[in-house]
């Protein structure tokens, strides 16, 4: 079943989109962003420099002191502090854009940094492993389950399948909440993505089995919001080739009984193929995809795993 976008929102650094709203009066277009994702999703762009007050062109600001609590300071004005107000428009953020799906910041940026920001110590040189943008430090605090990349990592094609299919994941369980979540959809959920989290986290897939078969007992609005953390957590990890051929073994299995034996050789080849690097991903899903047309199966039917987003992405022809 194809992933449809409908209106996700996802949030998104503003110079990211080509807004003159850095330091310098630049920006720091994203050409993924601005020609390719903004015809799948509804962007929402915040600067939170601006937002707290901050002109531009601004004097720079930089994290300093300690990598896991830093202060956001001027450069060149040392008395200019804007912690607490970096920290609690991510805050407002996080509350006001409940809406969105996922977020995207700017890399290396003291306020939207997600990973790795230079934090600076007394010697002036920054600290080894650097710290987190005190905006995304926030916004992340405040919603851990929402999927958050860096634009920079998103040009890895693992990284940004990985990131796209999570905002899908988060889409799908908004709409559940929205049309009042039942245990019945919940399981429903579940089985639709069970070969989604087989390929991202063999301990989550049987951790998360056991739990929603034996979950009758626990009031719904306390097992939910636990499980869908659990499989938000899950899904972080990418997937390997391995992994995805594990998947791809267990979803051919389907077909044991309707294909002959060389269109069964055909398959194992294209996936071992996939397994070894020689051809992408989305060759032996291709194929597979082909035989399920001819020989429907209701549950593999439902699977998110096989389009998990849009295929004018394709996402998976670079895995």
């Amino acid at each position: 079943m194809a992933a449809t976008t409908g209106t996700i929102k996802i949030g998104i650094s503003a110079c990211l989109l080509g807004r003159p709203v850095r330091f310098n009066g630049g920006h720091k277009a994203s050409q993924l962003c601005m020609e390719v994702l903004s015809q799948h999703f509804e962007f929402i762009a915040l600067c939170p420099e601006q937002a707290i007050g901050l002109g531009t062109p601004r004097p720079p600001i930089r994290l300093v002191g300690d990598p896991q609590s830093p202060r956001a300071k001027g450069t060149v004005n040392r008395e200019l502090d804007v912690s607490e107000a970096l920290s609690a428009y991510g805050q407002q953020a996080a509350a006001k854009l409940h809406d969105i799906c996922g977020y995207i910041l700017m890399q290396k940026s003291p306020s939207c940094g997600m990973e790795r920001v230079k934090v600076y110590q007394d010697d002036g040189h920054p600290a080894e492993g650097g710290g987190r943008g005190l905006f995304a430090a926030a916004l992340m605090r405040e919603r851990p389950d929402l999927p958050v990349e860096e634009d920079g990592r998103l040009n890895d094609p693992v990284l940004r399948e990985n990131f796209i299919t999570r905002i899908f994941v988060y889409a799908e369980w908004q709409r559940l909440l929205q049309a009042g979540l039942t245990r019945s959809a919940l399981m429903a959920f579940h089985a639709r993505y069970k070969y989604q989290l087989m390929a991202t986290s063999r301990v989550h897939y049987q951790l998360l089995g056991r739990a929603v078969a034996q979950s009758a007992d626990t009031p719904l609005q306390q097992f939910a919001p636990w499980y869908f953390s659990q499989l938000m957590t899950a899904l972080k990890q990418p997937a390997s080739r391995g992994s995805h051929s594990n998947v791809l073994q267990h979803i051919s299995g389907y077909l044991k009984h309707v294909l002959s034996s060389s269109e069964r050789q055909e398959l194992q080849h294209l996936i071992e193929q996939y397994r070894l690097g020689i051809v992408p991903l989305v060759v032996p899903l291709t194929l597979i995809k082909h035989h399920f047309r001819r020989h429907p199966d209701a549950y593999i039917e439902q699977q998110a795993y096989l389009q998990p987003h849009p295929e004018k992405l394709g996402l998976r022809n670079a895995l």
